[in-house]
């Protein structure tokens, strides 16, 4: 099997030193500092009291790398456009492209039976070239949990009492696919629990649900997730967005096997934990509002459910954002 992960900085290196170490061919497309670093001392990582060091193929450019069995990419949602061209020389006619980035995935109505089959998300994918250019017969879902924090380039350190080391992966028609199982196989063995799940989308939306709310909020107050949680007014600001993307998940299908309020207290429990949204907006860096909230509004207007806190939070994180040059106008 050839694996390249796309984007790999915190878990795109993460994943990588693991499936390397599980014996996966694997290559990863990075730049800057920690492509530098990685390229010339290996990767490390750090998971509590334990260190590994590998040293996979690192590079800048994909062409040096070939045709892979499968591109794990894992840039957040607003980057992918951007690379789709840098990536066709991974891509083969058998190639699977897992997309391992938070919110509503640009391939969400591929093989959706329904009226809505096939439709694009803008908020995701506005001129369609991630739908173009990769190609949804391509796509396998797949919802990250681990979490990971680039300490210096080309170190990658986990807490293990805030990561999950969950990878359920799942393709969009629903099957268990033999490259779905390849996959799940490979991701045992580096040691995620991955399993393929036959319903991948409410995987999804069960992990946006939180991020739908507590990352703008987070944003807007710079508050952690225990904060918003334990603030009456906060709270019940995150409790009214979930509930409205909960309505607009159910609409389209979905199913939720925990309530609102169980949802919330996990958060709460994570402790003083900043948002990434927030993070990217105190570095100065591109933030996920469109994956994660935007994209709730318009399939919320998409299947006429209404979303009025949904819709002014974004109205609102959009408009901080632009202020901070995090968001292009």
């Amino acid at each position: 099997m050839k694996l390249c992960i796309f984007g790999a900085g915190a878990i795109g290196a993460y994943l990588g030193v693991e499936l390397a170490r599980g014996g996966v061919d694997v290559s990863l497309v990075a730049r800057g500092q920690h492509l530098a670093a990685m390229k010339n001392s290996g990767v490390t990582l750090r998971v509590g009291n334990e260190e590994y060091t590998v040293h996979p193929r690192c590079t800048d450019d994909p062409a040096e790398l070939g045709v892979q069995d499968f591109v794990i990419v894992t840039l957040k949602a607003h980057s992918v456009a951007g690379v789709c061209d840098a990536m066709q020389p991974l891509l083969g006619a058998k190639s699977a492209v897992v997309t391992a980035a938070n919110g509503i995935p640009w391939w969400y109505f591929h093989k959706l039976r329904g009226p809505y089959e096939d439709h694009c998300v803008k908020a995701v994918d506005p001129d369609e070239l991630q739908w173009n250019k990769i190609g949804p017969t391509r796509a396998i879902g797949c919802v990250v949990y681990p979490a990971a924090e680039i300490v210096e380039p080309g170190v990658i350190e986990v807490s293990p009492h805030v990561s999950q080391n969950r990878l359920p992966i799942g393709e969009p028609d629903g099957s268990r696919s033999e490259r779905s199982k390849t996959l799940s196989q490979a991701l045992i063995a580096a040691g995620f629990k991955a399993p393929v799940r036959t319903d991948i989308r409410s995987d999804i939306w069960v992990k946006l649900w939180g991020n739908l709310a507590f990352n703008p909020i987070s944003a807007l107050t710079g508050s952690t997730l225990e904060d918003i949680a334990r603030d009456a007014g906060t709270r019940a600001l995150a409790r009214a967005m979930m509930v409205e993307g909960q309505a607009v998940a159910e609409k389209l299908g979905a199913r939720f096997a925990i309530d609102v309020d169980k949802r919330i207290d996990g958060a709460e429990q994570v402790g003083a934990h900043r948002t990434s949204m927030l993070q990217d907006l105190m570095l100065g860096r591109p933030m996920e509002i469109d994956a994660l909230v935007g994209g709730v509004a318009e399939l919320g207007c998409l299947v006429g459910v209404a979303t009025p806190t949904i819709d002014a939070v974004y109205a609102l994180v959009r408009r901080r954002a632009i202020e901070a040059g995090c968001y292009p106008c």
